[in-house]
């Protein structure tokens, strides 16, 4: 079965948005060859670009200028909203290219979006209607929910996503991907990883937020970027990373957390938001909230 025929065609406007990103997938995916340097700009965060930031950014905020459905997106390399057509039912949070920093080294990154049926994205993550991402990797794949459970779809010769597993459940396995400098972990979660590796957690760390959560999706396990010395926020962007990885673990059986409570729960009031996350199986979850109440 191919991406086209397995979403529902009970909402045509969501289902046209979700292949109109699929379509971009290809058309980053064939740029990765000649943009592999850094730019010399940096996004808001004061981030180095890569020319593939910018790129898949401007591919996927073009493509969705061309759907009425689209009202504004957000994205992770743009300092504020960008209006699109005033009458679009959806918004749409975005990172274009997550991980870029492993550009050169041609280790896996990807593109993740998060989708409300409302004209603002400052809307808790579990409103989502839809969230997929895309990993380019040894093989270009596609994993989307829109609510009603994970699938994922690889990129044939012919240039059409079929469908690889459906209804995707988090495994059991016992991994961890732990980020920030252990020097600088605060003590819930020196406490929390010292238990994972006690129990026998193997650690997979890559770097990129996006492959790393793919991997705890199929296996199993937990992935954490905490609060830390001197960024209690943590690092990762709860509008543009956080919700919509979280709403998809979720929808697999998983779970997110800040360490003390969901993330999908949070009402986020700027952009540029950071959160603590641990994403993964609800074992694990529960683990490192009974850590922050100790």
């Amino acid at each position: 079965m191919f991406l086209e025929e397995h979403i529902p065609a009970t909402d045509p406007d969501l289902k046209d948005l979700i292949l109109k990103i699929a379509d971009q997938g290809m058309v980053i995916r064939a740029g990765f060859q000649c943009r592999q340097e850094s730019c010399d700009t940096t996004n808001v965060y004061g981030e180095t670009q890569v020319q593939m930031d910018v790129f898949a950014d401007e591919v996927i905020v073009t493509a969705l200028g061309k759907l009425d459905c689209v009202n504004s997106v957000a994205s992770e390399e743009r300092p504020d909203i960008v209006s699109l057509n005033k009458g679009g039912a959806f918004s749409v949070t975005m990172d274009p290219l997550d991980g870029s920093s492993l550009m050169g080294v041609n280790l896996t990154v990807g593109t993740i979006i998060g989708i409300y049926r409302n004209s603002s994205p400052f809307n808790p993550g579990r409103e989502m209607v839809g969230a997929l991402y895309i990993l380019y990797g040894p093989l270009t794949t596609l994993t989307y929910t829109i609510g009603k459970g994970v699938h994922e779809f690889v990129l044939n010769e012919g240039g059409s996503y079929q469908l690889q597993h459906e209804d995707l459940r988090i495994g059991s396995s016992r991994l961890y991907a732990p980020g920030a400098l252990r020097k600088k972990w605060l003590p819930p979660h020196r406490r929390f990883i010292r238990k994972l590796e006690e129990k026998g957690y193997k650690l997979r760390f890559s770097g990129s937020f996006v492959a790393d959560v793919h991997q705890i999706l199929h296996k199993g396990g937990v992935f954490t970027y905490p609060a830390f010395e001197g960024s209690e926020d943590g690092k990762l962007r709860l509008l543009f990373e956080a919700n919509p990885m979280g709403f998809m673990i979720t929808q697999a059986g998983g779970a997110a957390s800040n360490g003390r409570g969901n993330i999908l729960d949070i009402s986020p009031d700027k952009l540029d938001q950071r959160v603590p996350i641990y994403i993964g199986g609800k074992r694990e979850i529960s683990m490192i909230e009974e850590e922050m109440l100790i």
